[in-house]
């Protein structure tokens, strides 16, 4: 299991200090978070913070959790995404989702529509334009949302055969399901009946989401199942008991993700530091 950490706090200078201290103190990676404006945070542009992530970095792998497709045109994305992987040598990963009905993005302004069946349309269709993109051939798609005709996009990406995608995935719902299985990894996210909303995922829910991508993938290898949580800086035990059976369940990175209200830059900083969870 590889271990990450969302950046959810702080100032934009705290955030590349948090990537700069996460790659000295073993993290895996480093995850900033995308919204447009809401509640009382202070919000950064995710491409631009992970330009200064990566050049102040050499080892830990980047991305956003998560960043929201749909309200996106896929061809700024392509040049953004490029332009990242290469400046960071091949380390970014493309976490992604169609945003929830709380994102500012799409309650707050008029250019794009709430619906959630249009925005997994957009998902969808800007994935593949993405794909394309990153092919280095001229790309011409018509869809339902987007159209475009002979745009290019070089150069192709360091990492090969394209930039990794991780999209969030709803438990046991299998549409949602099929989409991770299409990319490279699957948030995952428990919406059975079983579940509850507070409490941390279940290692039962994490097998049977593998074997679930182990029937309808031709092959795993490569295949990211991805868990958010909290875990303590100093309490190893607790942080074994927790994380030992979501990894032998099949689980393969963990994102520390710092929601509350009260968390600080300071406090982030304080977390990155004492160094990610071990399994041994």
């Amino acid at each position: 299991m590889k271990f990450g950490i969302v950046t959810s706090a702080g100032t934009a200078h705290q955030y590349v200090e948090m990537a700069r201290a996460a790659e000295e103190h073993g993290w895996d990676g480093v995850f900033a978070w995308d919204d447009i404006a809401v509640g009382p945070r202070d919000v950064f542009d995710p491409w631009v913070i992970l330009g200064a992530m990566a050049a102040v970095t050499e080892r830990v792998t980047l991305g956003a959790m998560v960043f929201s497709l749909a309200r996106r045109r896929p061809w700024k994305v392509a040049r953004e995404t490029l332009t990242l992987d290469h400046l960071s040598n091949g380390r970014l990963v493309l976490p992604v989702g169609f945003g929830g009905d709380w994102d500012g993005g799409y309650s707050r302004v008029s250019t794009d529509t709430p619906d959630r069946k249009s925005r997994r349309e957009k998902l969808d269709e800007c994935l593949e334009i993405l794909e394309m993109a990153w092919s280095g051939e001229p790309v011409t798609y018509s869809g339902k949302h987007y159209h475009c005709t002979d745009l290019v996009f070089r150069p192709v990406p360091v990492q090969h055969p394209r930039i990794p995608v991780w999209t969030v995935g709803a438990y046991p719902f299998e549409r949602s399901l099929a989409r991770s299985a299409r990319w490279d990894g699957i948030i995952a996210n428990d919406r059975s009946p079983e579940s509850d909303p507070e409490q941390p995922i279940r290692p039962e829910t994490i097998a049977a989401i593998r074997a679930w991508m182990t029937e309808h993938r031709e092959s795993m290898e490569g295949f990211d199942i991805v868990v958010e949580g909290i875990t303590s800086g100093t309490d190893h035990a607790a942080n074994m008991d927790r994380l030992r059976p979501l990894a032998e369940a099949g689980a393969t990175w963990w994102i520390e993700s710092h929601w509350d209200a009260e968390e600080t830059g300071a406090s982030l900083l304080e977390r990155i530091r004492q160094g990610p969870p071990q399994l041994i």
